[in-house]
């Protein structure tokens, strides 16, 4: 067996199906006025709102805002934790604060997911 053969069974293992530590997640998809990357104080105001729900996660335990993605004229935001419910709680009101629309979070539970119009 090879090295990378002993490396899947193990996470094989680790991340059994219905092991109960399915990592949820909460993607936010924002348009941006321009096309590309956005404008700097579009990209600055994400940047920022990202920060207060990195630390408003982070304070209530949650889980944790892992970093954003620019480009096509979308932001995106990820953000991982254990519910995807609790996480995007916290992390609403920031996210609605955005001005960019049209805007969506993607709640995903598992092997479930759901869309949540901003």
């Amino acid at each position: 067996m090879s090295d990378l053969d002993e490396s899947v069974t193990a996470m094989e293992t680790l991340i059994a199906p219905d092991s109960g530590d399915e990592e949820h997640a909460v993607i936010a998809h924002f348009r941006l006025a321009s096309g590309g990357f956005g404008e700097a104080d579009q990209r600055e105001l994400v940047y920022e709102a990202e920060q207060a729900m990195a630390a408003a996660t982070e304070a209530a335990d949650v889980g944790e805002v892992d970093g954003n993605e620019f480009g096509g004229g979308e932001a995106v935001v990820y953000a991982y934790g254990r519910d995807a419910n609790a996480l995007f709680k916290v992390m609403e009101p920031t996210l609605r604060g955005l001005p960019f629309r049209p805007a969506h979070v993607v709640l995903k539970r598992g092997d479930s997911e759901s869309r949540v119009n901003l």
